[in-house]
């Protein structure tokens, strides 16, 4: 299953992604984002690759596991 994660190094407290996905991200009291639910099932998928390529600040990425063999 894939997550969504945040690089908080880059995150600048924009808001946007709580905005595209208030089921899956809060923010804390200075306005960045706290993941709720990191995991990502395949029927949200389209959805997380929206506020992934949203992000002003280019600061979430989602990230898919390797293929088991």
């Amino acid at each position: 299953m894939n997550r969504l994660l945040v690089d908080w190094t880059r995150c600048d407290g924009h808001g946007l992604c709580r905005a595209l996905l208030p089921d899956r991200v809060d923010v804390d009291e200075w306005g960045f984002p706290v993941l709720v639910d990191a995991t990502v099932p395949a029927g949200a998928e389209t959805g997380v690759r929206r506020a992934v390529a949203a992000c002003p600040a280019l600061a979430l990425r989602l990230e898919t596991p390797p293929a088991t063999p």
